[in-house]
């Protein structure tokens, strides 16, 4: 990929503006994301009944956790199902996509549904976004990046949103470092949505 940091600049200096928030009019229509379904990864699907929920926030969440590398991921979130459903008596995994170091996108919980946490906030209305890794000791990969991006984008589009709907956990919660302070300084900078604002108008984007 070819990418433009100039870009990058201009879009930073757009966010700080007045309009800061507005997603840029998109020059294209975007797929939708390669998942890896639930029932291809070995889940199984939810017995709640989901209540529809309105998307208006897109929220990123790091596994918080060591991530081993070549480690199977589908073992992980079956593992990750069992103990939310089993333990902590949720309907399903807390989160609605998981992105694995190698840039693959895994499917979790049915989006109409409203995630959970162990924090004291809200998350109805949130589309959760989970990235295996801890980011309070390394860095994201730059597939998992690259996917992030691409994922996050077609959210803000499907749904409507403006750049200032992506956030963090601890935008919401004290209680937590959650997204890890690697990929909470790409938010921080500006960086993740400049990306996804140049992904929304067909433009390439610098890598951080």
């Amino acid at each position: 990929m070819n990418y433009l940091p100039s870009r990058i600049l201009s879009l930073a200096g757009l966010l700080l503006a007045g309009c800061a928030g507005q997603v840029p009019l998109a020059t294209v229509q975007l797929a939708p994301p390669s998942l890896v379904t639930v029932d291809v990864w070995g889940g199984s699907a939810s017995a709640a009944l989901p209540a529809k929920q309105t998307i208006h926030k897109v929220t990123l969440h790091h596994q918080g956790e060591t991530w081993t590398p070549g480690a199977d991921v589908a073992r992980y979130l079956q593992r990750l199902q069992q103990w939310s459903r089993l333990t902590k008596r949720w309907a399903d995994i807390p989160y609605h996509y998981v992105i694995a170091p190698d840039g693959q996108i895994y499917a979790a919980r049915n989006l109409a549904q409203a995630g959970d946490t162990n924090t004291e906030y809200n998350p109805t209305g949130h589309a959760l976004v989970m990235l295996l890794g801890n980011f309070e000791d390394v860095q994201p990969t730059g597939a998992q990046l690259h996917a992030t991006v691409n994922l996050l984008a077609w959210l803000v589009q499907q749904h409507r949103l403006d750049l200032a709907a992506i956030g963090s956990h601890r935008d919401f919660s004290a209680q937590t470092v959650c997204p890890g302070k690697n990929l909470g300084a790409l938010l921080e900078s500006g960086w993740l949505r400049g990306a996804v604002a140049s992904t929304l108008s067909g433009a390439p984007y610098a890598m951080p």
